[in-house]
């Protein structure tokens, strides 16, 4: 699960690596803790009282360009920075965290968000809100505001948060299916926390960039427009001023420049709208536990455990697991005969699953196999 983004400098730590044969990014974010994960359950919250059904983030008509026979590497970057900056958010959240001697303190975060509705509907990233005890928003105009949790989907990485306002400049959102390699974008947000309405242009890198975020994997929106700490939950913008994608993270390193990536925004739309609707995505599955991807004998004896690998943390009551027998402290060894060896081999096969399923599961328990059976569960928060 992600910890609390602290100005989004933890968020930033992209490993790479081939996977069968692909081009496929490994994206760890320093929130994405290395020690935990969470599956089959999100972090969100009942979504907001007596609004669950009224907000339906709506596309519209691409915008015509203003100049005719422009070529596709031309962009207008002050038009479209008038048409976005209004529509773009700061984030200020405050959460609180237990140390090692079981004493509490407060942690401040930094990230960006994006104005989806008249009313105060905001998008963001999961890991810039995720547990905040308070979240504070400011428009571009310097205007504050104190904003209540919607929901979140940990899974996608999108949170939805509302504002008391009205008149607000929602985004008009574009088509990231359109989207060609090498068209300009630009991206608005709030670098390093305290740069608010920060403009950066650059153009679509690649399309459909197969990473795994935080042990899912992804197809994200691939940019070389400077994205920073702080940037997460911003938009990216395409040359009419539309939003195609939610900033999600940058890859770092001594060697790394201009790797940025975002969620398409015809993959955020859905999960928007059901988090709006309900609290939580709808037809996905849950298993109901959380994990321990011990990696190292260290790790694995930190915690206890005589080897590494996959363990089950805690058991939800009443989810697939509990109803199913898994028990914690059981080490995962295949789930429908596919080898269990990191968190992202059992999300991968969950993504694969539909509500009824059944899971047969092979755990190592007190030194003895035990085989399983499971009937997968909606995911409801």
């Amino acid at each position: 699960m992600f910890d609390h983004e602290l100005m989004d400098t933890d968020t930033a730590a992209i490993k790479k690596e081939l996977r069968s044969m692909k081009r496929t990014f490994r994206i760890g974010l320093a929130a994405c803790a290395l020690l935990s994960g969470v599956i089959g359950f999100s972090a969100g919250t009942l979504a907001a009282k007596n609004s669950k059904a009224s907000v339906v983030v709506q596309s519209v008509e691409r915008r015509p360009q203003n100049v005719e026979n422009v070529p596709v590497t031309s962009m207008n970057i002050p038009s479209v920075a008038a048409l976005t900056q209004n529509s773009v958010v700061e984030i200020r959240t405050e959460s609180v965290t237990n140390s090692l001697f079981l004493r509490q303190f407060v942690t401040e975060g930094a990230g960006s968000g994006v104005i989806i509705s008249e009313d105060g509907y905001i998008v963001t990233n999961n890991h810039v809100i995720e547990d905040a005890r308070s979240i504070l928003v400011a428009l571009h105009d310097g205007t504050t505001y104190e904003a209540q949790l919607v929901a979140t989907d940990s899974k996608m990485d999108i949170g939805v948060i509302k504002i008391e306002a009205s008149g607000l400049t929602p985004a008009i959102l574009g088509d990231s299916d359109s989207l060609s390699v090498g068209e300009p974008v630009v991206a608005v947000g709030n670098p390093l926390g305290q740069l608010g309405g920060t403009v950066t242009n650059g153009i679509v890198s690649a399309l459909d960039r197969e990473i795994i975020l935080n042990n899912e994997h992804r197809n994200l929106l691939q940019t070389n427009a400077a994205i920073n700490p702080g940037n997460s939950g911003g938009g990216l913008f395409n040359a009419d001023g539309e939003l195609i994608g939610i900033v999600v993270a940058k890859s770092s390193g001594e060697d790394v420049e201009g790797l940025g990536f975002a969620i398409p925004i015809n993959d955020a739309k859905p999960i928007i709208e059901d988090l709006i609707a309900q609290g939580y995505v709808g037809g996905r599955v849950s298993l109901g536990i959380t994990a321990l991807d011990l990696t190292t004998p260290q790790l694995a004896a930190q915690y206890g455990f005589k080897t590494p690998g996959v363990y089950v943390q805690s058991v939800i009551e009443n989810s697939s697991a509990a109803n199913g027998g898994l028990q914690p402290g059981d080490c995962f060894v295949s789930i429908n005969d596919t080898a269990i060896e990191a968190i992202s081999d059992i999300t991968s096969i969950l993504n694969e699953s539909s509500v009824g399923d059944q899971l047969m599961i092979t755990v190592k328990r007190d030194g003895k196999i035990v085989e399983l059976t499971l009937t997968l569960q909606e995911k409801k928060g």
